[in-house]
């Protein structure tokens, strides 16, 4: 099991991608969740924005985060 963390520091808060690869010894994917979190700054709370079992996921919002900005979550 590899658990990754990426945490993106914006202006007024942070955003936290927590990640969970679960593979079997033959390298095949059993189990796979991300989670995004927004905390803010100064704050140890942490609010769960978006939950997703798609493998990939983190990544494809990342790359809509450093294009948009927050505003990748106004179509939630």
């Amino acid at each position: 099991m590899r658990q990754t963390i990426t945490k993106i520091k914006g202006l007024t808060v942070n955003i936290i991608i927590e990640e969970v690869h679960h593979q079997h010894e033959k390298g095949g994917l059993i189990c796979y969740i991300a989670a995004v979190y927004i905390q803010p700054h100064g704050s140890a709370d942490k609010r769960l924005v978006r939950k997703s079992r798609l493998p990939g996921a983190a990544a494809a919002l990342k790359a809509e985060i450093k294009r948009d900005g927050l505003r990748a979550f106004d179509r939630l």
